[in-house]
């Protein structure tokens, strides 16, 4: 296939080259830009177009792919909310995912940003840096004994579980249905409300759904522990802003980890240091202390770049040979 390749950065053209040469004869064409309406003349007369997390694959953008003979859309990540499928389903374009790359990289990232924020790290980095060696303000606590509370048990879930009851924390799990491995590791599977009102820690995993946007909105907020942590690693909408703001501001949420944000669009992926930044929300974000933003870093390893392409171009080839494949997705599930 000849394949117009999105949103594209030095990394993800060295690793989907790589992965072309090792067993696959495909023509990808690289371009910056992302894909939307202003973009999608780029790819007329290409076979199939290649998109992530942020390209906007919307009802308007798939037709005019259809009329530029464009039957495919490969996206190189597990999230597709940014397709609309039943349109795609209409036009008879096919829309195939990454279900899996690396759930180590994104689980082991969590921990990551929990570890950070309790015991301070991103402070005591700056402190050291300007000479203050002072330990005030920089009091942790022991992971061993808390309760963690994982809102989806998918691969990467299960894989935060595991680390988790490695440092000896009590998992409390919810999702639409129970994870055996999950279960195995020993997490307890219970309500929302109850993982809401029993977790020193919150982790959220779960894809992003009409059931799950701003799933985290103020009334779940003031269901949860005062002081507690809360972590965002799978999709921004997830949350809703505003909401834990306020939540910060009262004190009822006292750490917030975030690689994810609802308005990313305008803001990860690209160097903008040099400008002001126009997001009043996301600037207050940055203002608390007790709060670390990474710029969707979690799934950036160098196994789950390698996992991704060699996916991706494994799904077009498998396209184009048998015009199916096992990681197409469809508006009927």
């Amino acid at each position: 296939m000849n394949v117009a390749v999105f949103s594209t950065k030095p990394y993800d053209e060295q690793f989907l080259v790589q992965a072309n040469q090792d067993g696959h004869s495909h023509e990808l064409v690289f371009f910056e830009p992302r894909l939307n309406a202003a973009t999608v003349t780029l790819a007329k007369g290409f076979d199939a177009v290649c998109v992530f997390v942020n390209d906007q694959v919307d009802a308007a953008v798939l037709e005019q792919l259809a009329e530029g003979g464009t039957r495919a859309v490969a996206l190189r990540c597990a999230g597709f909310n940014n397709v609309d499928l039943k349109t795609a389903q209409r036009l008879g374009i096919d829309v195939v995912r990454v279900p899996a790359y690396s759930p180590y990289a994104v689980a082991e990232h969590t921990v990551a940003l929990m570890l950070t924020l309790n015991r301070q790290i991103h402070r005591a980095y700056h402190r050291i840096r300007d000479g203050n060696f002072a330990l005030d303000g920089l009091l942790g606590f022991d992971l061993r004994g808390r309760t963690v509370g994982i809102v989806g048990t998918g691969q990467i879930g299960v894989e935060v579980v595991r680390i988790m009851r490695g440092f000896g924390c009590r998992v409390l799990c919810h999702d639409l249905h129970a994870n055996p491995e999950a279960q195995q590791l020993g997490a307890e599977y219970v309500t929302l409300d109850t993982l809401f009102s029993q977790a020193d820690i919150v982790s959220l995993h779960c894809p992003l759904t009409p059931d799950t946007h701003h799933l985290i909105d103020a009334a779940a907020v003031a269901k949860m522990k005062t002081g507690v942590m809360l972590i965002n690693t799978s999709r921004g909408a997830i949350v809703d802003t505003a909401a834990i703001i306020e939540g910060l501001k009262s004190g009822q949420i006292g750490y917030l980890g975030l690689d994810v944000y609802e308005e990313e669009g305008d803001l990860f992926f690209e160097d903008l240091s040099n400008i002001v930044l126009k997001d009043d929300v996301f600037a207050r974000l940055l203002t608390f202390p007790n709060v670390v933003i990474t710029g969707h870093q979690a799934f950036f390893t160098r196994n789950a770049l390698e996992s991704i392409a060699r996916t991706t171009l494994d799904n077009l080839t498998e396209l184009e040979s048998r015009g199916t494949c096992v990681n197409r997705v469809s508006a009927s599930g």
